[in-house]
């Protein structure tokens, strides 16, 4: 009914104004939209002849977060001042002017909120002339966490301007309270999830990392959750409290890569070649310059069941999947040129039968042997 009588009560205002204040206010209406794009642009290239006398660039990048704010911004001084001009009553000029400082407001922190996708570039400017470094991932902490507040006190400031006594009806709520901080009990673990992983630091912007629900590059860290892209392109988005929870394998630190097989003679093969093959592949390993020096294993293990089994086991410089590949895939040629040269063959599964003849030959007795 309020919002009736509202109504109501500025058609009737608007019916005691004189003709000429509508007139006037309508004009000034229709010039604020046709100068506005030609005032902002003015507006703009002012402050750029400011920000081009500084050596930075991050100011000239910064304004580009300024533009629609502050188009906005003209557009409501503009209604400001044509319903300036019309003499309504103190209730109505009271919602209108509650109506112009929320729009106001909500521009400034339009413009703070777009300067937060500039910060990562200004840490990094700034750490750079001292020396220092700041990681990708706490710069996108940062910022997502700069967002936040932003919109938090945003929303507050504004409500403030409709309600008087904010502080009192935050206390006054009550069960209502209660309430709201049970349903964001999830949204608290997330948050507390994203501190203990900056704590900790199990990962970067850019690892390639493998949880038990994802394995990926980590694109992004925010207050609630981590994105990860995976290998097949698709982005998950997994919630820091998870992360937090979950083991995280962490690829890209790996110092050197791994690698481990048996390889598996022929039983014809006799002793001699065994242990010439086993000494050319040890050579062959610690002469190979892509091949870590520090842990090389090449030795006749056992007798296995389908062959004589020579443990192969070393590392890699590179850690890099592709490089890892062709190295792998050289030594491998390698290692069959070395059984080339000495005439010997791998083994493969088999299984031989043997038939034993009996007296009666219509009931053989039969012998599986591997």
């Amino acid at each position: 009914m309020s919002q009736v009588a509202e109504i109501q009560t500025f058609l009737n205002g608007l019916l005691d104004h004189s003709l000429w204040s509508i007139v006037i206010a309508l004009g000034v209406i229709v010039f604020t939209l046709l100068t506005r794009g030609l005032i902002v642009r003015l507006l703009i290239n002012l402050l750029k002849k400011v920000t081009g006398k500084t050596k930075t660039k991050f100011d000239d990048k910064l304004l580009t977060a300024f533009e629609k704010p502050i188009a906005m911004t003209y557009l409501i001084l503009g209604f400001y001042l044509a319903s300036s001009l019309i003499d309504f009553s103190p209730e109505l000029k009271l919602i209108l002017d509650r109506i112009t400082r929320s729009l106001v407001l909500y521009a400034i922190f339009w413009i703070a909120y777009g300067a937060t996708d500039y910060l990562e570039v200004w840490l990094h400017k700034i750490l750079e002339k001292r020396n220092a470094r700041v990681d990708d991932m706490l710069a996108s902490f940062l910022k997502n966490g700069s967002k936040i507040v932003i919109i938090v006190l945003g929303g507050l400031t504004i409500a403030q301007v409709w309600f008087d006594e904010l502080a009192g009806i935050i206390t006054g709520l009550g069960l209502g309270g209660l309430a709201f901080a049970l349903a964001a009990k999830d949204t608290a673990a997330n948050l507390f999830g994203s501190i203990t992983i900056m704590i900790d630091r199990p990962f970067e912007i850019g690892d390639w990392i493998q949880t038990p629900t994802v394995e990926g590059t980590v694109e992004e860290m925010g207050f609630r959750s981590t994105r990860v892209r995976t290998f097949a392109h698709a982005l998950v988005t997994i919630p820091n409290s998870v992360m937090s929870n979950d083991p995280i394998t962490n690829w890209s630190k790996m110092g050197k890569r791994r690698i481990t097989y048996k390889l598996r003679l022929n039983y014809n093969t006799t002793s001699a070649q065994t242990e010439e093959c086993v000494e050319r592949i040890r050579a062959m390993l610690k002469s190979h310059p892509e091949v870590h020096p520090q842990t090389i294993f090449a030795y006749f293990e056992g007798f296995g069941e389908n062959g004589l089994e020579i443990l192969v086991y070393f590392f890699t410089k590179t850690t890099i999947w592709e490089e890892f590949l062709i190295v792998q895939e050289d030594i491998n040629l390698k290692i069959m040129d070395i059984l080339e040269e000495l005439d010997i063959t791998v083994a493969v599964p088999a299984r031989r039968l043997l038939v034993n003849e009996t007296e009666n030959q219509d009931n053989p007795v039969i012998d599986y042997t591997s």
